[in-house]
């Protein structure tokens, strides 16, 4: 054990300095990032950047006197030429550049729709940007926003590498500040309890340990920091803390009659086989997100697998050691006695009520929330993208079509079709912009003479090197295809992305064209809520189905174990039926939450399950053994509960509305596990039995 001791010391050293100085904590946050290279949903997207070549664009508003005012147009020219001299920045249309003439957009067929606000007094700025231009370019864009911001020309930017990059910082900030915080909350909730230097210090510094352990493995496993994996940390850090504290608990209780090395050798033997099959139930709890098809889920997974592994290998490989010196007594975590009642069967049903109440709420769970509500409502970047959504939408969004006769596109016969369908995407409340083939021709036309060439010889015409091939942004090549780009509008939606993005390509077929392809992130969120709403019903049902074999492993009662899969069913049910009641959005980040929940929850189950256990082979009858197991294991259970509890409940302070919703529902959960544990678990094992 000593010799075990010594190898994660230098390990844990070793893994802080890998940290330190190897070990990118940034979160990588990319617009396709909830997808992997191999779903479709991610392939359908990039085969539309293949055939209509663009790169990604910013969107700045740009509010002032009025669009005919000198000083504002002024002004405008210096924005738009210095966010030209940017190297990342490829093009930059606005009022001074692009339309031959400030006044000509008010009548331009593309230009107003790209450039015009639906404030009269306001006109927007569309800048593209590198593929791979990252946070440094999106701060260099805020720089010079800030140079330029006026009272009298207030500028706000929106777009997906800037809402990417917001995300990012979000998660950033929680990673450095929350994890801190939570070091702390639980330091002080640890000294509180246990009032003895050793174990405070040895239990710190093994879920720190354990945390530096976990992340320099993942570091080598090439896994990195994402939009889920921002929080491992903290889950490492409850995940080796729960071990600690039932084994502390043990130990305090033998310790009055043992020797310190008797002592922990002895509370490691009787908590170590709880904790293995708590290590199961948490490895299979991740280990489900293993089957998810979006991509953070996955990671999280994989993540959490191996935060599982380490956690009780530092808590029994470490941990131990310190107890050594420990003091004998600390009345915090001291039991109760171990006679008197079981909770009757007033608490199991008030809990069965407030399960029904909660079911009915899971139907109006809102996995495929707005965009908006990965932000606060008092944000500057909230307050932009509405602003941008009011306007021509916020969300983009690519349809491609081919002709069902298999006739060009860039043909006479097409093109009344094209412009049908593009009045009747316009047409649609939930359709900002929309550009496309039939928008650039008809820019084209105003042109004297362009209205005697053909549609084909205007496409060429476009596809040229003097017009920068535009054409190519709306055609392919072979002329088979075309694209019509929308930006989609958040507010006031009310159907799920999916049903919406159905409608248009109903559009499509009745002006007598296929739907080849539709990418953009607005289709790719309305698939993520299909794919969080599947993983809830798949992963939560496949991990309590598992749980049915652990369960029946540490109770060996066909009794016992339906009614601790019925208490781990009841949490889900209670987090996720509260949230729809309150229509509160299950995101991809806060939905984990209650796999989570449950993983942490059953830890108390199975501590109480192996003390009922150890009192039934010491001779103690059914009943007996339940109550002299309750007494031992409520005040260990109480406090690891609670003290997950508040570890977790340090995010609701977080910044990013997601991760308040995370800690929410892991608080929420353990608490909720703890009543389970505590309450509802006794009752159902000795209702009718002596």
């Amino acid at each position: 054990m000593r010799a075990g001791f010594w190898v994660l010391l230098a390990a844990m050293v070793f893994s802080a300095w890998v940290v330190v100085f190897r070990v990118d904590l940034a979160p990588r946050v990319e617009s396709d990032f909830f997808f992997s290279t191999e779903d479709p949903a991610f392939q359908a997207s990039q085969r539309i950047s293949e055939l209509f070549p663009s790169n990604p664009q910013l969107i700045l508003s740009a509010l002032g006197q009025g669009l005919d005012d000198p000083e504002y147009l002024e002004r405008l020219g210096q924005l738009t030429d210095e966010l030209l001299a940017d190297p990342e920045i490829t093009a930059v249309q606005s009022l001074t550049r692009g339309p031959s003439h400030p006044a000509a957009v008010l009548t331009s067929p593309i230009w107003s729709r790209l450039l015009l606000s639906d404030n009269p007094r306001a006109s927007q700025l569309v800048v593209s940007v590198e593929p791979q231009a990252g946070s440094a370019m999106v701060t260099r864009v805020e720089e010079i926003l800030g140079r330029f911001q006026r009272p009298s020309f207030d500028l706000e930017i929106s777009g997906v590498p800037y809402v990417v990059e917001l995300i990012r910082r979000h998660l950033l900030r929680d990673l450095k500040v929350f994890s801190g915080a939570a070091l702390l909350v639980f330091g002080l909730v640890i000294a509180l309890l246990y009032r003895s230097v050793p174990p405070v210090a040895g239990t710190l510094l093994s879920c720190v340990g354990a945390c530096l352990l976990t992340l320099t493995v993942l570091h080598l496993l090439d896994v990195p920091i994402g939009i889920l994996t921002a929080n491992i940390a903290t889950i490492v850090f409850v995940l080796t803390l729960s071990h600690t504290v039932f084994l502390t608990a043990n130990w305090r209780r033998l310790r009055a009659e043992l020797s310190p090395e008797e002592a922990v050798a002895q509370g490691v033997r009787i908590t170590f086989t709880a904790s293995f099959w708590c290590m199961v139930a948490a490895l299979s709890g991740f280990g489900s997100l293993l089957l998810a098809n979006a991509k953070p889920l996955r990671e999280l997974g994989v993540s959490g697998m191996v935060g599982t592994a380490v956690a009780i290998v530092v808590a029994y490989g470490f941990y131990p050691a310190f107890l050594r010196g420990g003091k004998a007594s600390a009345p915090a975590l001291v039991g109760g006695e171990t006679t008197g009642r079981l909770p009757g069967a007033a608490g199991a049903l008030v809990v069965a009520v407030l399960c029904v109440a909660a079911a009915a709420g899971l139907a109006a769970i809102n996995t495929d929330p707005s965009v908006f509500a990965y932000f606060a409502k008092d944000s500057e970047i909230r307050r932009g993208l509405e602003l941008f959504d009011r306007g021509g939408g916020s969300s983009p969004l690519y349809l491609v079509v081919s002709d069902r006769q298999g006739r060009k596109l860039d043909s006479k016969a097409t093109e009344p079709g094209l412009g049908r369908l593009q009045e009747s995407l316009e047409a649609e409340d939930a359709v900002g912009v929309s550009l496309s083939l039939p928008v650039l021709l008809a820019e084209a036309r105003r042109v004297p003479l362009a209205s005697l060439l053909t549609t084909e010889q205007l496409v060429n015409i476009l596809d040229s090197e003097r017009y920068e091939r535009i054409a190519r942004s709306f055609i392919d090549e072979e002329r088979q295809m075309a694209l019509f780009f929308m930006r989609m509008r958040e507010t006031g939606r009310q159907e799920p992305r999916r049903e919406i993005v159905g409608r248009l390509r109903d559009l499509a077929g009745q002006a007598g064209f296929e739907t080849e392809l539709i990418g953009g992130l607005y289709d790719l969120q309305g698939k993520l809520g299909d794919l969080v709403a599947t993983s809830l019903v798949r992963e939560l049902g496949g991990l309590l189905l598992f749980f049915v074999l652990v369960a029946a492993a540490v109770s060996r009662s066909p009794r016992v174990t339906a009614a601790m899969v019925a208490c781990l069913a009841a949490v889900p049910v209670l987090l996720l039926g509260a949230m729809g009641h309150l229509r509160a959005p299950v995101d991809v980040i806060s939905a984990p939450g209650a796999n989570v929940a449950i993983a942490l929850g059953i830890d108390a189950m199975i501590h109480l399950l192996m003390a009922v256990r150890r009192q039934r082979a010491a001779g103690d009858g059914w009943r007996p053994a339940w109550v002299s197991a309750r007494a031992q294991q409520r005040v260990p259970i109480t406090s690891a509960m609670l003290i997950l509890a508040a570890g977790f409940g340090i995010f609701v302070l977080s910044s990013f509305p997601p991760t308040q919703r995370f800690g929410t529902l892991v608080a929420a959960g353990t608490l909720i596990s703890a009543v389970m544990a505590l309450v509802v678990l006794p009752y159902l094992a000795t209702v009718g039995r002596d």
